[in-house]
Protein backbone atom coordinates (compact mmCIF):
# COMPACT_ATOMS: atom_id res chain seq x y z
CA UNK A 1 0.00 0.00 0.00
CA UNK A 2 1.38 3.38 -0.98
CA UNK A 3 1.86 5.77 1.91
CA UNK A 4 0.33 9.14 1.13
CA UNK A 5 0.51 10.92 4.48
CA UNK A 6 2.54 11.02 7.68
CA UNK A 7 -0.12 9.51 9.94
CA UNK A 8 -0.20 6.23 8.00
CA UNK A 9 3.20 5.30 9.39
CA UNK A 10 1.79 4.90 12.90
CA UNK A 11 -0.27 1.81 12.02
CA UNK A 12 2.69 0.22 10.22
CA UNK A 13 4.89 0.88 13.25
CA UNK A 14 2.25 -0.66 15.51
CA UNK A 15 2.27 -3.86 13.46
CA UNK A 16 6.06 -4.06 13.28
CA UNK A 17 7.21 -3.13 16.77
CA UNK A 18 7.03 -5.13 20.01
CA UNK A 19 4.09 -3.91 22.12
CA UNK A 20 6.36 -2.51 24.86
CA UNK A 21 8.27 -0.41 22.32
CA UNK A 22 5.26 0.81 20.34
CA UNK A 23 3.40 1.75 23.52
CA UNK A 24 6.45 3.66 24.80
CA UNK A 25 6.54 5.78 21.64
CA UNK A 26 2.80 6.18 21.17
CA UNK A 27 1.36 6.74 24.61
CA UNK A 28 0.83 9.83 26.71
CA UNK A 29 0.34 10.52 30.40
CA UNK A 30 -2.62 9.33 32.48
CA UNK A 31 -5.96 9.85 30.62
CA UNK A 32 -4.10 10.90 27.47
CA UNK A 33 -6.44 13.87 27.09
CA UNK A 34 -3.61 16.19 26.07
CA UNK A 35 -2.31 13.52 23.66
CA UNK A 36 -5.57 13.64 21.71
CA UNK A 37 -5.87 17.40 22.10
CA UNK A 38 -2.41 18.01 20.61
CA UNK A 39 -3.88 16.75 17.33
CA UNK A 40 -7.51 17.82 17.71
CA UNK A 41 -6.71 21.46 18.52
CA UNK A 42 -5.43 21.99 14.96
CA UNK A 43 -9.02 21.44 13.74
CA UNK A 44 -10.06 24.60 15.61
CA UNK A 45 -8.00 26.74 13.20
CA UNK A 46 -9.30 27.46 9.71
CA UNK A 47 -7.71 29.20 6.74
CA UNK A 48 -8.50 32.57 5.19
CA UNK A 49 -6.75 32.02 1.86
CA UNK A 50 -5.82 34.91 -0.42
CA UNK A 51 -6.36 34.32 -4.13
CA UNK A 52 -4.97 35.48 -7.46
CA UNK A 53 -1.44 35.89 -6.19
CA UNK A 54 1.44 34.69 -8.35
CA UNK A 55 2.62 31.58 -6.51
CA UNK A 56 4.81 30.19 -9.31
CA UNK A 57 7.84 30.49 -7.03
CA UNK A 58 7.68 29.53 -3.36
CA UNK A 59 10.53 29.94 -0.89
CA UNK A 60 10.33 27.86 2.27
CA UNK A 61 13.87 28.52 3.49
CA UNK A 62 14.47 30.06 6.88
CA UNK A 63 17.20 30.59 9.46
CA UNK A 64 17.19 29.16 12.96
CA UNK A 65 19.73 30.67 15.39
CA UNK A 66 21.60 31.91 12.32
CA UNK A 67 21.67 28.53 10.54
CA UNK A 68 20.01 28.35 7.14
CA UNK A 69 17.64 25.44 6.65
CA UNK A 70 15.46 24.34 3.73
CA UNK A 71 12.13 24.56 5.57
CA UNK A 72 10.75 25.41 9.03
CA UNK A 73 10.25 21.69 9.80
CA UNK A 74 12.81 20.17 12.17
CA UNK A 75 13.31 16.94 14.10
CA UNK A 76 12.49 16.90 17.81
CA UNK A 77 14.48 14.84 20.28
CA UNK A 78 13.02 11.36 20.75
CA UNK A 79 14.73 8.82 22.97
CA UNK A 80 16.06 5.35 22.20
CA UNK A 81 15.56 5.26 18.44
CA UNK A 82 17.36 1.92 18.01
CA UNK A 83 14.29 0.32 19.59
CA UNK A 84 12.50 1.39 16.39
CA UNK A 85 15.18 0.38 13.88
CA UNK A 86 18.73 -1.01 14.14
CA UNK A 87 20.20 2.15 12.59
CA UNK A 88 18.29 4.38 15.00
CA UNK A 89 19.68 7.89 15.37
CA UNK A 90 22.19 7.33 12.55
CA UNK A 91 19.33 6.96 10.06
CA UNK A 92 17.50 9.99 11.46
CA UNK A 93 20.64 12.13 11.28
CA UNK A 94 21.25 11.19 7.64
CA UNK A 95 17.60 11.85 6.71
CA UNK A 96 17.63 15.29 8.37
CA UNK A 97 20.89 16.22 6.68
CA UNK A 98 19.61 15.11 3.26
CA UNK A 99 16.47 17.22 3.78
CA UNK A 100 18.57 20.26 4.74
CA UNK A 101 17.08 20.57 8.19
CA UNK A 102 17.99 20.31 11.88
CA UNK A 103 17.98 17.15 13.98
CA UNK A 104 17.83 17.33 17.77
CA UNK A 105 19.53 14.39 19.45
CA UNK A 106 18.06 13.16 22.73
CA UNK A 107 20.21 12.83 25.86
CA UNK A 108 18.70 9.34 26.05
CA UNK A 109 19.72 8.36 22.54
CA UNK A 110 20.90 4.84 21.76
CA UNK A 111 23.73 6.44 19.71
CA UNK A 112 26.27 8.87 21.17
CA UNK A 113 26.89 12.47 20.13
CA UNK A 114 30.17 11.34 18.55
CA UNK A 115 28.48 8.53 16.60
CA UNK A 116 25.80 10.86 15.26
CA UNK A 117 28.44 13.43 14.28
CA UNK A 118 30.27 10.69 12.37
CA UNK A 119 27.33 10.30 9.94
CA UNK A 120 28.56 13.41 8.10
CA UNK A 121 27.75 17.09 7.90
CA UNK A 122 24.50 18.50 9.25
CA UNK A 123 23.11 21.05 11.68
CA UNK A 124 22.35 19.30 14.95
CA UNK A 125 21.07 20.39 18.34
CA UNK A 126 21.50 18.42 21.56
CA UNK A 127 18.61 17.93 23.99
CA UNK A 128 19.78 17.97 27.59
CA UNK A 129 18.42 16.42 30.75
CA UNK A 130 20.10 17.75 33.89
CA UNK A 131 21.40 14.92 36.06
CA UNK A 132 21.96 15.20 39.80
CA UNK A 133 25.68 14.88 39.15
CA UNK A 134 26.54 18.19 37.45
CA UNK A 135 29.92 16.84 36.35
CA UNK A 136 28.02 14.42 34.13
CA UNK A 137 26.09 17.35 32.64
CA UNK A 138 29.18 19.49 32.06
CA UNK A 139 30.98 16.57 30.44
CA UNK A 140 28.04 15.82 28.15
CA UNK A 141 27.67 19.44 27.05
CA UNK A 142 31.39 19.62 26.28
CA UNK A 143 31.17 16.43 24.23
CA UNK A 144 28.22 17.81 22.26
CA UNK A 145 30.16 21.01 21.58
CA UNK A 146 33.24 19.08 20.46
CA UNK A 147 31.09 16.91 18.19
CA UNK A 148 29.89 20.05 16.41
CA UNK A 149 26.39 20.36 17.85
CA UNK A 150 25.13 23.93 17.47
CA UNK A 151 22.67 24.45 20.34
CA UNK A 152 21.38 22.93 23.57
CA UNK A 153 17.66 22.24 23.92
CA UNK A 154 17.18 22.16 27.69
CA UNK A 155 14.15 20.11 28.70
CA UNK A 156 12.52 21.87 31.65
CA UNK A 157 9.24 19.98 32.13
CA UNK A 158 10.63 16.77 33.62
CA UNK A 159 11.69 17.13 37.28
CA UNK A 160 9.88 13.79 37.53
CA UNK A 161 8.63 11.52 34.78
CA UNK A 162 4.93 11.77 33.92
CA UNK A 163 2.69 8.82 34.75
CA UNK A 164 2.60 6.81 31.54
CA UNK A 165 0.33 3.91 32.35
CA UNK A 166 1.20 1.83 29.29
CA UNK A 167 4.84 1.81 30.44
CA UNK A 168 3.76 0.76 33.92
CA UNK A 169 1.62 -2.09 32.55
CA UNK A 170 4.39 -3.22 30.20
CA UNK A 171 7.14 -2.84 32.86
CA UNK A 172 8.97 -0.78 30.25
CA UNK A 173 12.74 -1.02 30.16
CA UNK A 174 15.45 -0.51 27.56
CA UNK A 175 16.00 -3.81 25.69
CA UNK A 176 19.16 -5.57 26.97
CA UNK A 177 21.10 -5.21 23.70
CA UNK A 178 20.81 -1.39 23.85
CA UNK A 179 22.29 1.30 26.09
CA UNK A 180 21.83 5.03 26.60
CA UNK A 181 25.02 5.57 24.64
CA UNK A 182 25.87 9.06 25.92
CA UNK A 183 26.10 7.67 29.47
CA UNK A 184 27.73 4.32 28.76
CA UNK A 185 31.15 5.27 30.13
CA UNK A 186 29.60 6.79 33.25
CA UNK A 187 27.78 3.64 34.35
CA UNK A 188 24.48 5.42 33.74
CA UNK A 189 23.74 3.74 30.40
CA UNK A 190 21.61 0.85 31.65
CA UNK A 191 18.07 0.85 32.92
CA UNK A 192 17.06 -1.66 35.55
CA UNK A 193 13.85 -3.67 35.46
CA UNK A 194 11.43 -2.11 37.94
CA UNK A 195 8.07 -2.78 39.58
CA UNK A 196 6.54 -0.14 37.34
CA UNK A 197 8.28 1.73 34.51
CA UNK A 198 12.03 1.20 34.35
CA UNK A 199 12.39 4.67 32.87
CA UNK A 200 10.42 6.28 35.69
CA UNK A 201 12.75 4.61 38.21
CA UNK A 202 15.81 5.72 36.24
CA UNK A 203 14.57 9.32 36.19
CA UNK A 204 13.78 9.24 39.92
CA UNK A 205 17.31 8.06 40.60
CA UNK A 206 19.28 10.26 38.21
CA UNK A 207 17.43 13.42 37.12
CA UNK A 208 17.64 16.52 39.32
CA UNK A 209 14.28 17.56 40.78
CA UNK A 210 15.80 20.75 42.16
CA UNK A 211 16.41 22.15 38.64
CA UNK A 212 15.52 25.86 38.57
CA UNK A 213 16.13 29.07 36.64
CA UNK A 214 19.53 29.52 38.28
CA UNK A 215 20.63 26.35 36.48
CA UNK A 216 19.79 27.95 33.13
CA UNK A 217 22.25 30.67 34.12
CA UNK A 218 24.77 28.07 35.26
CA UNK A 219 24.54 26.30 31.91
CA UNK A 220 25.57 29.53 30.19
CA UNK A 221 28.75 29.60 32.28
CA UNK A 222 29.82 26.16 31.01
CA UNK A 223 28.93 26.55 27.31
CA UNK A 224 28.91 29.18 24.61
CA UNK A 225 26.19 27.29 22.73
CA UNK A 226 22.78 28.99 22.54
CA UNK A 227 20.20 27.49 24.89
CA UNK A 228 16.66 26.75 23.79
CA UNK A 229 14.26 26.23 26.70
CA UNK A 230 12.00 23.31 25.80
CA UNK A 231 8.74 22.84 27.72
CA UNK A 232 7.36 26.37 28.10
CA UNK A 233 3.55 26.78 28.01
CA UNK A 234 2.87 30.17 29.64
CA UNK A 235 3.56 33.86 29.16
CA UNK A 236 5.02 34.10 32.66
CA UNK A 237 7.69 31.46 32.01
CA UNK A 238 8.40 32.93 28.58
CA UNK A 239 9.35 36.25 30.15
CA UNK A 240 11.50 34.58 32.82
CA UNK A 241 13.23 32.38 30.21
CA UNK A 242 14.19 35.43 28.17
CA UNK A 243 15.47 37.23 31.29
CA UNK A 244 17.49 34.11 32.12
CA UNK A 245 19.25 34.33 28.77
CA UNK A 246 17.40 31.77 26.64
CA UNK A 247 18.19 32.10 22.92
CA UNK A 248 14.81 30.66 21.99
CA UNK A 249 11.75 28.89 23.33
CA UNK A 250 10.19 25.59 22.36
CA UNK A 251 6.51 25.46 23.23
CA UNK A 252 6.15 21.81 24.21
CA UNK A 253 4.14 19.57 26.50
CA UNK A 254 6.62 16.73 25.99
CA UNK A 255 4.38 14.99 23.48
CA UNK A 256 1.62 14.96 26.14
CA UNK A 257 3.76 12.58 28.21
CA UNK A 258 4.26 14.69 31.36
CA UNK A 259 1.34 16.64 32.89
CA UNK A 260 -2.01 15.61 31.43
CA UNK A 261 -4.67 18.34 30.91
CA UNK A 262 -2.21 20.99 29.88
CA UNK A 263 -3.37 22.65 26.65
CA UNK A 264 -2.36 21.45 23.23
CA UNK A 265 0.84 23.22 22.22
CA UNK A 266 -0.89 24.92 19.28
CA UNK A 267 -3.34 26.44 21.81
CA UNK A 268 -0.53 27.66 24.08
CA UNK A 269 1.59 29.01 21.22
CA UNK A 270 0.06 32.46 20.78
CA UNK A 271 0.31 33.35 24.47
CA UNK A 272 4.02 32.51 24.39
CA UNK A 273 4.63 34.37 21.11
CA UNK A 274 2.96 37.52 22.47
CA UNK A 275 5.01 37.39 25.67
CA UNK A 276 8.25 36.91 23.72
CA UNK A 277 7.55 40.14 21.79
CA UNK A 278 9.95 39.10 19.04
CA UNK A 279 12.94 39.11 21.41
CA UNK A 280 13.68 35.42 20.78
CA UNK A 281 12.27 32.91 18.29
CA UNK A 282 9.46 30.65 19.47
CA UNK A 283 9.08 27.12 18.11
CA UNK A 284 6.21 24.63 18.33
CA UNK A 285 6.62 20.98 19.27
CA UNK A 286 3.71 18.56 19.37
CA UNK A 287 0.88 17.25 17.23
CA UNK A 288 2.14 18.24 13.77
CA UNK A 289 1.18 15.65 11.15
CA UNK A 290 0.30 17.78 8.11
CA UNK A 291 1.70 20.67 6.12
CA UNK A 292 -1.46 22.55 7.07
CA UNK A 293 -0.43 22.17 10.74
CA UNK A 294 2.96 23.75 9.97
CA UNK A 295 1.27 26.72 8.27
CA UNK A 296 -1.12 27.21 11.20
CA UNK A 297 1.79 27.27 13.66
CA UNK A 298 3.66 29.86 11.60
CA UNK A 299 0.51 31.96 11.21
CA UNK A 300 0.27 32.02 15.03
CA UNK A 301 3.83 33.30 15.25
CA UNK A 302 6.06 30.23 15.44
CA UNK A 303 9.45 30.45 13.72
CA UNK A 304 9.38 26.74 13.01
CA UNK A 305 8.10 23.39 14.24
CA UNK A 306 9.55 20.12 15.51
CA UNK A 307 8.21 16.62 14.80
CA UNK A 308 8.77 13.69 17.14
CA UNK A 309 6.52 10.63 16.82
CA UNK A 310 6.32 10.79 12.98
CA UNK A 311 10.08 10.25 12.99
CA UNK A 312 10.10 7.14 15.19
CA UNK A 313 7.05 5.62 13.47
CA UNK A 314 8.49 6.13 9.98
CA UNK A 315 11.89 4.92 11.22
CA UNK A 316 10.25 1.72 12.49
CA UNK A 317 8.43 1.24 9.20
CA UNK A 318 11.14 2.00 6.65
CA UNK A 319 14.34 3.13 8.37
CA UNK A 320 16.14 6.14 6.91
CA UNK A 321 13.93 6.08 3.78
CA UNK A 322 10.85 6.41 6.01
CA UNK A 323 12.19 9.47 7.82
CA UNK A 324 13.18 11.04 4.49
CA UNK A 325 9.67 10.39 3.19
CA UNK A 326 8.03 12.00 6.26
CA UNK A 327 10.17 15.11 5.81
CA UNK A 328 9.45 15.31 2.08
CA UNK A 329 5.70 14.73 2.50
CA UNK A 330 5.45 17.49 5.13
CA UNK A 331 7.55 19.77 2.96
CA UNK A 332 5.36 19.18 -0.11
CA UNK A 333 2.12 19.60 1.84
CA UNK A 334 3.40 22.80 3.44
CA UNK A 335 4.45 24.20 0.07
CA UNK A 336 1.00 23.42 -1.34
CA UNK A 337 -0.70 25.05 1.66
CA UNK A 338 1.41 28.17 1.13
CA UNK A 339 0.50 28.28 -2.56
CA UNK A 340 -3.23 27.80 -1.95
CA UNK A 341 -3.15 30.47 0.78
CA UNK A 342 -1.36 32.96 -1.46
CA UNK A 343 1.98 33.01 0.41
CA UNK A 344 5.28 32.95 -1.47
CA UNK A 345 7.65 33.12 1.49
CA UNK A 346 7.46 32.50 5.22
CA UNK A 347 7.34 36.23 5.97
CA UNK A 348 4.10 36.45 3.95
CA UNK A 349 2.34 34.01 6.32
CA UNK A 350 0.39 36.22 8.74
CA UNK A 351 -2.20 35.94 11.48
CA UNK A 352 -4.75 37.16 8.92
CA UNK A 353 -4.35 33.91 6.99
CA UNK A 354 -6.18 31.99 9.71
CA UNK A 355 -9.20 32.30 11.93
CA UNK A 356 -9.42 30.40 15.21
CA UNK A 357 -12.30 29.30 17.39
CA UNK A 358 -11.06 31.68 20.08
CA UNK A 359 -11.03 34.75 17.81
CA UNK A 360 -13.93 37.15 18.24
CA UNK A 361 -16.13 36.78 15.16
CA UNK A 362 -15.50 39.30 12.41
CA UNK A 363 -18.20 41.94 12.82
CA UNK A 364 -20.67 41.67 9.99
CA UNK A 365 -22.47 44.74 8.63
CA UNK A 366 -26.14 44.86 9.66
CA UNK A 367 -28.36 43.41 6.93
CA UNK A 368 -30.28 45.96 4.88
CA UNK A 369 -34.00 45.87 5.54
Amino acid sequence: MEITNVSEYQEIAKQKLPKMVYDYYASGAEDQWTLQENRFAFTKILFRPRILIDVSKIDMTTTVLGFKISMPIMIAPTAMQKMAHPEGEYATARAASAAGTIMTLSSWATSSVEEVASTGPGIRFFQLYVYKDRNVVAQLVRRAERAGFKAIALTVDTPRLGRREADIKNRFTLPPFLTLKNFEGLDLGKMDQADDSGLASYVAGQIDRSLSWKDVKWLQTITKLPILVKGVLTAEDTRIAIQAGAAGIIVSNHGARQLDYVPATIMALEEVVKAAQGRVPVFLDGGVRRGTDVFKALALGASGIFIGRPVVFSLAAEGEAGVRKVLSMLRDEFELTMALSGCRSLKEITRDHIVTEWDSPHPRPAPRL
